[in-house]
């Protein structure tokens, strides 16, 4: 494991360090979710940002490692575009947690409207730089590489982009809970609905597969054929996640 972290740092010392800081600010989240009662629509204010900066910090780690493999990329505007964009996202959710009101969705007054919005385009832009690496991936050969791992990471790719954008289903129901209003009873941390449909859930599901590709192909599967497959099959399963929400029922209560 230690081995693996000093990799990612000799691969991307920029990314390597916005990732560390977003893993120490999960680790403060954590600590207040324990030790203050500040709450949003009934759920701990500090989950929304310890879940953020996780995500923050896998995106960080993920993309250091992949494109490093690329030829003739500008990494230093990727990573410094990476983070400002995901900069002001935590610390907005952040500041409005500790003030106890909602980051998304709010357009309780004109301010916080605009600021959500700014959220919904700094996603966007992300989302948009990770298919324009998506797209290097798919122009260029990699001969030092397994093909099924470059395959891997290339449908990761696709996957985590097609289910970035899903959010734009929330954005624009300004909720993410079908059946019911936001905050009901849900999965402790995640808040996943445990009685109503939760968009929230295909999008963790696509989204990662950023990751949970690239492993399996580099550690089960070794098969370019065998990685297309479960790729389809993953894709499938985050659709009916999104199917199932849609239609207002729980994944937990199937």
């Amino acid at each position: 494991m230690i081995e693996f972290i000093l990799s990612i740092k000799a691969r991307n010392e920029t990314l390597f360090y916005f990732g560390a800081i977003n893993l120490l600010l999960a680790i403060l989240f954590l600590v207040l979710s324990k030790t203050t009662t500040i709450e949003v629509l009934g759920v701990n204010a500090w989950y929304k940002p310890l879940k953020f900066s996780l995500s923050i910090f896998i995106y960080s780690c993920t993309m250091a490692w992949y494109c490093y493999y690329l030829p003739s990329f500008n990494i230093n505007l990727f990573n410094w575009s990476i983070i400002a964009l995901f900069g002001f996202e935590i610390i907005y959710i952040a500041f409005q947690a500790a003030k106890g009101e909602m980051s998304h969705y709010n357009s309780s007054t004109p301010v916080y409207s605009f600021l959500f919005s700014m959220m919904a385009f700094a996603a966007s832009a992300a989302t948009i730089y990770t298919a324009y690496i998506g797209v290097q991936f798919f122009k260029n050969h990699f001969p030092e590489l397994p093909e099924y791992y470059v395959w891997a990471i290339r449908l990761g790719i696709v996957l985590f982009v097609i289910f970035s954008f899903q959010g734009f289903l929330m954005g624009s129901r300004l909720s993410h809970t079908v059946g019911s209003a936001d905050g009901a009873v849900g999965i402790p941390i995640l808040g996943w609905s445990t009685h109503y449909g939760d968009l929230r859930i295909a999008h963790f599901v696509g989204m990662h597969a950023l990751q949970v590709l690239p492993l399996l192909s580099f550690y089960l599967l070794k098969n370019t054929k065998a990685v297309v497959l479960v790729s389809l099959l993953y894709a499938l399963l985050a659709v009916y996640t999104l199917v199932l929400s849609l239609q207002g029922r729980s994944l937990v209560s199937v």
